[in-house]
């Protein structure tokens, strides 16, 4: 009987329809699918709409890196492995912030005495750890933005209550802050114009723009933090492509910045570590609620709590990146997809269009002339069997844009150059 009874429960069950449970109302608001997903559905659509063309198709769209993991990166990722193959080299559990000697090693490498390893804590990744920053701060601060911007600083902050309805009109969500970054002030946003906010996401490598946040500015943006009482977030991710002489590379560079920053970067995009997933993030010893109570402490508790710490394989690699003979791995990387920047600068020329970015970012931001982002995408799509993204996909500061990814292999930025240059999408203008 208790059989029989039990299927009866999982019949009923099945016919109730759905789970007598409310859903989380946040995740109502957020518009469409995430960006970088979106754009793959669509690539597949049009794969499976046109089979004879699937093959023929370039990606310059998600940041997704392509150049192999170099040899001694490599081999540091291997010996990891194999240290888990033997009696004593075995490692179970480590310490949820990250090995020590890889803290350390972040530390020394990275920021010099401007950073302890104690402030370090090792990852998964920056855009994991923005989600846990967003976890500690919670729903009742009041969150500022960059427009254009990562799409995932916007969505964690909607994911998580600190937000409104999105404004119909304006494609903004209520109560989150806005600092638009228009290309005649070189993508940094009018600080007098900006709202307070209590949270402050920055980006510099900026993702999507390329554009490059001066000393000057940063120290503006650090000033303005200051004045607020406020923390800023500070995305490095991409700080590893800064070549200009005099360009900070890491908010700690600037004066008063441990009393009102964080940082996060991440190995993925110039370590080829896309896949192998390492990152961290810096939470200074000087940051303090209103209370007085230490933002360290919190990220700590949140680290320990939700997160058993990087793979200790990943983490050897990790340790390899920052040794020279890594490093100078990582500069050859480096300057192979500037290369590729340089290509779809290029690209942008032969189009008669003006271009931010690709000079001390893997990014091209393009600007269409009018046209619309969404609609330049699909007729690039269909006409060249290129992928990009649009620039309304980070937000409606970037509507009539479009980023090109110089994480293409190079013979593909080639080929793209030359099949987009073929279309007449821009003639007239």
């Amino acid at each position: 009987m208790a059989p029989r009874s039990l299927l009866a429960l999982l019949a009923l069950a099945a016919s109730a329809g759905a789970l007598n449970v409310v859903r989380n109302k946040n995740f109502g608001k957020l518009q469409g699918g995430y960006l970088f997903p979106e754009i793959g559905r669509r690539r597949t659509a049009f794969a499976e709409k046109n089979p004879e063309l699937a093959e023929k198709i370039i990606s310059l769209g998600i940041g997704d890196t392509t150049k192999p993991i170099p040899e001694h990166i490599l081999s540091g990722l291997v010996n990891g492995a194999k240290k888990l193959g033997t009696v004593e080299g075995y490692s179970g559990y480590g310490a949820e912030q990250g090995k020590g000697d890889l803290r350390e090693k972040i530390a020394a490498s990275c920021y010099g005495d401007r950073v302890k390893a104690s402030e370090v804590f090792v990852s998964d990744g920056a855009k994991c750890d923005i989600s846990r920053l967003q976890l500690m701060f919670g729903s009742d601060v009041v969150s500022a933005v960059q427009d254009p911007s990562y799409p995932v600083y916007v969505d964690t902050s909607v994911m998580m209550g600190q937000t409104g309805e999105v404004n119909k009109e304006t494609g903004q969500f209520d109560k989150l802050v806005y600092m638009p970054c228009a290309a005649a002030d070189d993508f940094f946003p009018d600080l007098a114009k900006v709202p307070r906010a209590d949270v402050y996401y920055f980006c510099s490598p900026n993702n999507p723009t390329g554009a490059v946040a001066t000393r000057a500015q940063l120290e503006a943006l650090v000033a303005r933090a200051l004045k607020d009482g406020s923390i800023l977030v500070f995305d490095a991710a991409y700080a590893p492509f800064i070549r200009s002489e005099g360009t900070p590379t890491s908010i700690f560079e600037i004066e008063g910045s441990r009393q009102c920053a964080i940082e996060v970067n991440s190995f993925s995009k110039y370590a080829g570590f896309t896949g192998a997933r390492l990152g961290w993030t810096v939470v200074p010893d000087e940051l303090t609620y209103s209370d007085g109570s230490s933002v360290r402490d919190d990220f700590n508790r949140v680290m320990t709590t939700g997160f058993n710490g990087a793979s200790n394989i990943v983490q050897e690699g990790g340790m390899a990146c920052l040794d020279p003979e890594g490093k100078k791995e990582i500069d050859t990387l480096i300057d192979y997809y500037l290369g590729n920047a340089e290509i779809l600068r290029g690209l942008a020329d032969d189009l008669g269009l003006d271009h931010y970015g690709g000079v001390d970012s893997p990014y091209v931001f393009v600007d269409l002339k009018g046209h619309s982002s969404w609609d330049t995408f699909s007729t690039i799509l269909e006409e060249a069997q290129v992928v990009t993204i649009p620039g309304a996909g980070f937000g409606p500061g970037g509507e009539g844009y479009l980023r090109f990814s110089a994480f293409a292999p190079r013979e593909a930025c080639l080929e793209a150059r030359e099949r987009i240059s073929k279309i007449d999408i821009f003639k007239g203008q």
